[in-house]
């Protein structure tokens, strides 16, 4: 890599309030908030609103659209004009 016109690459733990769930990581982003992790070092920590905690595809409580109804509604509207 060319020197000097990268960000700084280094630790940072994401958290994800909702499902109680951090994981450390390295990134590029950054944070002037920080948290105490569990090895006892001080990292800079960015909340985010959805993870693989949270996700419903990755929880299995995906819900099911009812898209049988949204096309009878539909045809009810617009399927009896030629």
């Amino acid at each position: 890599m060319k020197p000097g016109i990268h960000p700084p690459y280094g630790p940072v733990v994401f958290r994800d309030k909702v499902a109680d769930f951090a994981i450390l990581t390295r990134s590029t982003a950054t944070s002037e908030k920080t948290v105490e992790w569990e090895d006892g070092n001080t990292y800079p920590v960015i909340d985010v609103e959805i993870s693989s905690a949270s996700h419903p595809f990755y929880t299995g409580t995906a819900r099911v659209l009812d898209t049988a109804g949204r096309v009878e509604r539909f045809e009810r509207r617009y399927g009896g004009r030629a």
